[in-house]
């Protein structure tokens, strides 16, 4: 018991430190501090445990662990009952979808993204839409008093090219010091490159992938979509983007017109610095998906962002006062660890509880909401979380797969898995997975099917035979000795076992054509105002962009900006001058030629022998353009019944935990409905199930284009407004049985087809005639007499040219699964080397 003498210094000592607290001196204590703890970080090069290492820290890894333990898959999430979730395909529907979502926000959002350019517009065309810019939205909800968190990837500038410094300060920017919204914008960017304060710590390997969006604790957005250029497309996929009836109606401005194939992004702060000629290229379309969730489940995505923000507060911005600790309802007190909540002598910035009214207010903390039983998988470790590795992402996957009855239909941006442990550097076994359930099948004699539609070429590459494509290449080999080249390939473990991976594995890619609309009045036009449609495109980004893009910090009007104004009020001039001459060429009547017939190659989208051109037809061969449809989302589906959709990818990159921070969800549907596998009745999960079926019939051409407003839309409202609209008719109803004879024959006939005609038309690469790098070149000469992605033959009749794609239906095509079969596709060298090979698988 203290003595009375004991108690009179402390009440005279405590009174002096409180006193001391309003002195300088206080303050130079806390700053000495800080400054120890900011080079103390030094010590953690010699110290890689260093975040796992002190008591109170393994206290926490010991509780993570047995929460994880006690969930399915090893996840920190469990599984969740009464969800209700809505899929979303393709960027239009999405986009709008989020729009609508984010505009009702009342107290808080969170966004966290690979990348996020906040030009982006959410709906199209982005003339008659400036309100719905991504930068106009924010700034509108926070100037209404919501509370704005985002986190994105912090990237290696050397390496990628999304430029998030950008992204801060034109968040920043939106509500200055002394207007409303001041401080309710809080952008993070993470891991940190400061070699002086985070020298333990670094890693530039390894990326920030998740994609997701929370708002108000209400609902949450996941999957393959980033907020950023280049992902807005509607079913049908358009490539070109050439409007003589008047720029306005263009719907990729600037830099959100991309090919990667052909010019990457590069500089994305200013849109002028890499942006293709509409006039000459065609665009590289985009397959996405993804989900809005409402229910449990929510809270368990948001968890997963607390988790993140602080742990950035404490691995970067612990002395930042503008960057607050976010605490959570359910996770007080001394499970606060949990979402890596500190609390240090001398703290620095509040501690906010969220969400901001009581969670038992939502909607879904009230009852079930819906019919979908989820559970929130992730892949993270210490450097993107500060937590032990967990792969729960990679568990999913390959339980699911090995349970799979009937078939497993993936699409993914990437192939790269392993099937044990002799395919070094891969280490991900989702491959071993698939051997085990095609030879189950086999051996059962049982119809089974693993369906794979991945890019044709899984990255940006120009050429794939120049040497600044061996990354491409790289990935390209890791993908075919994943699939089926050498003994540990999964097709050459297959037949190891007398089994033929050839019933049972299918692999496609996907295409698309269009024509641009340069028409002969249109290049008139060009002739006599002296100004190339380029000119016009960039003074149209210019107009609708400007605002943002050239704003480089968060307060101050960038050095450039006399520049950037002349460079304005120039295309602006440029402009007015083409359009002047509209009526002198002609065009102030109505054109009569498409801007976009990529709708020919869907449902009752016509003919391309049928459509309209201004000109001689000769004239028009020159126009017509075909380009890899990008597949970038990260979903599986098996047997109509579970549904995997999220931001991972199938390589160690993603898969490991290791490497790059991934989010995705688990979901199967209780609500059964009447359907057929192979034949026979079958009782399907409407979510797994309408997901499916809508996507094969966009593959197939068995959906009609979409039309530009989606405000009668339902597939393009949240889920708190409406369920998904399946449109039912006699196709829906034809690809109901995933396993019917119809169906395959149809999806392999029309990928048959197609890859022809492409390879017949525009020698379209990759190519299974290409087999060396003396095939490449005889199969697609290089030289300059024809654009990427034109017409190979011009000397081929344009009534032929046609008629010949008249026949393209969908999208599908085969991967050439014997491109550079028999050449060395990736040598070992200073780009791939045993030191670089992890970046690549």
């Amino acid at each position: 018991m203290a003595s009375g003498e004991d108690k009179e210094d402390s009440r005279l000592f405590g009174g002096l430190r409180d006193r001391l607290k309003a002195t300088n001196l206080y303050d130079a204590k806390v700053g000495a501090i800080h400054l120890k703890n900011k080079f103390g970080k030094l010590g953690n090069i010699v110290n890689p445990n260093h975040r796992h290492d002190e008591e109170h820290e393994k206290l926490t890894d010991e509780k993570r662990t047995r929460i994880a333990e006690s969930h399915r898959f090893g996840s920190f999430a469990p599984e969740r009952d009464g969800n209700k979730i809505k899929w979303y395909v393709d960027g239009q529907d999405y986009f709008y979808a989020v729009s609508v979502a984010l505009e009702k926000a009342k107290e808080t959002i969170y966004i966290e993204d690979w990348w996020l350019s906040p030009e982006l517009f959410l709906r199209r065309p982005p003339f008659y839409n400036q309100e719905w810019r991504l930068d106009q939205v924010l700034k509108r909800r926070a100037e209404a008093g919501v509370k704005i968190y985002i986190i994105v990837y912090k990237e290696v500038t050397q390496a990628v090219s999304c430029n998030s410094a950008h992204t801060k300060h034109a968040l920043h920017a939106l509500c200055p010091e002394g207007s409303p919204g001041h401080g309710n914008i809080t952008v993070l960017r993470h891991p940190d490159h400061n070699v002086f304060e985070n020298a333990g710590d670094m890693t530039f390997y390894w990326a920030h992938h998740e994609k997701f969006i929370v708002i108000d604790y209400e609902m949450a957005f996941i999957g393959g979509l980033d907020l950023c250029f280049g992902r807005w497309d509607s079913r049908q996929h358009p490539l070109a983007d050439v409007h003589p009836a008047g720029v306005q109606n263009e719907m990729f401005p600037g830099q959100d017109f991309n090919n990667n194939r052909i010019m990457d992004f590069h500089t994305v702060e200013d849109w002028k610095s890499n942006e293709l000629s509409k006039a000459d290229y065609g665009r590289m379309p985009w397959h996405d998906t993804a989900m809005c969730v409402i229910g449990d489940c929510v809270y368990d995505i948001a968890e997963h962002f607390l988790l993140r923000w602080n742990f950035i507060k404490r691995d970067k911005y612990k002395r930042a006062d503008n960057v607050d600790w976010l605490t959570v309802t359910g996770r007080e007190g001394e499970n606060e660890d949990l979402v890596a909540v500190q609390r240090p002598k001398h703290p620095v910035g509040e501690y906010i509880n969220h969400p901001l009214s009581p969670l038992e207010n939502r909607s879904w903390a009230q009852g079930q909401q819906g019919t979908v039983h989820a559970q929130v998988v992730r892949s993270s470790c210490d450097w993107s979380s500060g937590i032990l590795t967990e792969h729960s992402i990679q568990n999913a996957y390959c339980e699911i797969i090995r349970n799979a009855q009937h078939f497993v239909y993936i699409e993914n941006q990437f192939f790269i898995t392993a099937t044990g442990e002799e395919q070094f550097p891969i280490h991900n076994t989702i491959g071993r997975a698939i051997v085990d359930a095609c030879v189950k099948a086999g051996k059962e004699g049982r119809k089974f099917r693993i369906i794979l539609v991945i890019p044709a070429v899984p990255g940006f590459a120009g050429d794939l035979r120049d040497d600044a494509a061996m990354g491409t290449r790289a990935i390209m080999d890791y993908q075919y000795k994943s699939i089926h080249r050498g003994p540990h390939s999964i097709f050459e473990q297959i037949k190891a076992q007398g089994v033929d991976p050839k019933q049972h594995i299918f692999i496609f890619n996907l295409r698309s054509y269009d024509r641009l609309n340069k028409t002969p009045a249109l290049i008139e036009q060009e002739e006599k105002a002296g100004v190339k449609y380029q000119d016009v495109q960039r003074a149209e980004a210019e107009e609708i962009m400007s605002e943002g893009v050239h704003s480089t910090t968060d307060q101050q009007p960038s050095l450039g900006d006399e520049t950037a104004e002349s460079e304005k009020k120039r295309l602006i001039d440029a402009k007015r001058r083409f359009e002047a001459e509209r009526g002198a060429v002609g065009l102030d009547q109505a054109t009569t030629s498409m801007d976009s017939i990529a709708h020919t190659a869907m449902l009752n989208g016509g003919l391309v022998s049928e459509v309209r051109w201004d000109d001689d037809l000769e004239k028009e061969k020159e126009n017509f353009v075909q380009e890899e449809l990008y597949i970038h989302g990260k979903l599986m589906i098996v047997d109509d019944r579970i549904v995997i959709c999220g931001s991972s990818n199938i390589n160690d990159r993603s898969q490991m935990g290791l490497h790059d921070s991934e989010l995705s969800i688990v979901m199967e549907d209780y609500n059964l409905i009447d359907s057929v596998m192979d034949g026979q009745p079958f009782k399907a999960g409407h979510h797994a199930a309408t997901l499916r079926r809508l996507l094969w019939r966009e593959h197939l051409g068995l959906l009609p284009a979409q039309p530009l407003d989606a405000s009668k839309d339902p597939n393009a409202q949240p889920a708190d407004v409406c369920p998904n609209d399946v449109m039912e008719g006699p196709e829906y109803e034809f690809v109901a049985d995933p396993m019917g004879d119809q169906v395959w024959d149809m999806w392999t006939g029309n990928a048959t087809t197609n890859t022809q005609i492409f390879r017949h038309l525009f020698r379209a690469d990759p190519d299974d005639n290409i087999k060396t790098f003396d095939d490449y070149e005889a199969f697609l000469p290089r030289h300059n007499k024809f654009k990427q992605g034109h017409l190979h033959d011009p000397f081929m009749p344009a009534e032929e040219v046609r008629e010949k794609l008249d026949q393209i239906k969908g999208h599908l095509v085969w991967m050439p699964l014997d491109f550079l079969c028999d050449a060395p596709m990736a040598e070992k060298g200073l780009q791939v080397n045993a030191y670089t090979e992890s970046i690549y698988t």
